[in-house]
This record gives C-alpha cells, structure tokens and sequence, in this order.
C-alpha cells in the first residue's frame, strides 16, 4: 500500500488520485508567474492547516519578509504564526547565500531536517539552487545527494523550477529525470487576461491524470478545475504565440 501526502489543494490531490507519494521529490515546473510559489507557499501552510504536518520553507529568491507578505497576501493569514510556533521553519535568501556555497548551506538545514519532526519541504527555486554549481555534473551530484537526504529524512518535497517555454515538452532539463514526479503549471495569454492549466505529467509508483486541467488563483490560493481541458501540447512552431 503506497502512503500518499496529500497538498490540500481543491482539485489537485483528485487528479493525483489522492496526493503525493510520502517521501518523494516532486519538481514544479512553469514560465514565470505561473503560480509556482504559490503551490510551494499552499502545500506547506495546508500541511499544518489541515494535516498537522510541520514544513520547511527554503527560498533561494525572497527574504522572510517578502515570504511572509506573499502568503498572507494569498489569504494565508496564519503564516507567521505558524513561523513563529516553529510549524514552519523558514530559510531565506539571505541565510541560504550567505557562505556563497552549498555544503555549507546544506549542513546549516541538517539540524532542523535531521533533528525535528518535519514531514514537507519547498525549495524555491532550482533556477537559483544551481547558480552554487559551476557545472552540470557538479549540479547534478549535489542534486542527488540533496533529494537523497530528504528521502531519508522522511521529507515530501516540492522543487520549483523556471521553465522557459510556454510548453513544457519543448523545455525538459535534466532535473526533471532525477525527480519522482513532474508537475507542470501553464500560462496562455488571451485577450481578456490570463488562462491557466496544471499538467501531471509523472508521479512514479501511482496512476494519475494524466490530462491537462484548469486552474485558478485566487484569494486562498490554487483551485484546479475537474474538468479536463481542450488545451493540447502542441510544439512552440505551432503555437500562436
């Protein structure tokens, strides 16, 4: 029987047929202002929220602040009180790039992963984690062994990536192989605005829909609709925009 996290988002956890495998890393992946940070931000809050399930926060981007302001922004009103009470346990940029080098980094988070009872974790981002490396293989060493502490730490992880394209099967990187799921959020401009989709394109050890679907976010965070949506993966060559 496999152990399943749920995210407490409305729409999500039924086209993953439940939620999340306990103990897996799964990547995020979207262009900017796809609603990543949100999912990161919504995943961990509802974990105390709705699951009494403690997270940790790591944000190579935003300060403590910024962070804090972007989630009560949202409609997460009990942030900082879970920061506070120790629930959520946050790392921001200014802690996490301050030796300028991740063995460092790593082993100021090994105290709070290895010595207290949490089970999520969100890093934001990967786009930003791998400016500590100077190469691909350096990156994806430290990737490994990274995502292979979290696992025996009991940790259900979150990565957001920076996707370039505006579809993903046009932009796939190397990360998205070392993972156990891949969750892609998509942007499309019309003329009125915005049209936003979320596609689960692979969770190891489950069965998932595997159809893109709508979503929203709005006050209170990302609601993704059953319905599954016309939008096809076509190439960038065949894309209007």
């Amino acid at each position: 029987m496999i152990e399943l996290t749920k995210t407490g988002i409305d729409g999500l956890d039924q086209i993953l047929n439940g939620g999340i495998v306990t103990n897996s890393t799964t990547l995020v992946s979207g262009n900017p202002g796809a609603g990543k940070s949100i999912l990161g931000l919504q995943y961990v809050y509802n974990g105390v929220k709705m699951f009494d399930e403690k997270g940790i926060y790591l944000s190579f981007e935003e300060n403590e602040q910024d962070i804090r302001e972007a989630a009560e922004s949202i409609g997460f009103d009990d942030w900082q009180a879970f920061v506070d009470s120790g629930d959520i346990k946050v790392y921001d940029k200014q802690v996490l790039l301050r030796e300028n080098d991740f063995t460092s980094s790593l082993d100021l988070l090994l105290d709070d992963i290895q010595g207290e009872d949490y089970q999520r974790l969100v890093l934001d981002s990967l786009t930003m984690f791998q400016l500590f490396f100077e190469n691909e293989q350096e990156k994806r060493t430290y990737l490994l062994k990274f995502t292979d502490i979290l696992r025996q730490n009991e940790l259900t992880t979150l990565m957001t990536n920076e996707q370039g394209a505006v579809f993903p099967d046009t932009d796939i990187g190397l990360e998205n192989y070392l993972t156990d799921g891949n969750i892609y959020l998509i942007q499309t401009p019309t003329e009125s605005g915005v049209n936003r989709y979320v596609w689960v394109a692979k969770m190891r050890k489950q069965n998932i829909e595997t159809d893109i679907f709508p979503m929203e976010i709005e006050h209170g965070g990302i609601t993704v609709h059953e319905n599954a949506s016309a939008f096809s993966m076509m190439s960038e060559d065949d894309s209007p925009i």
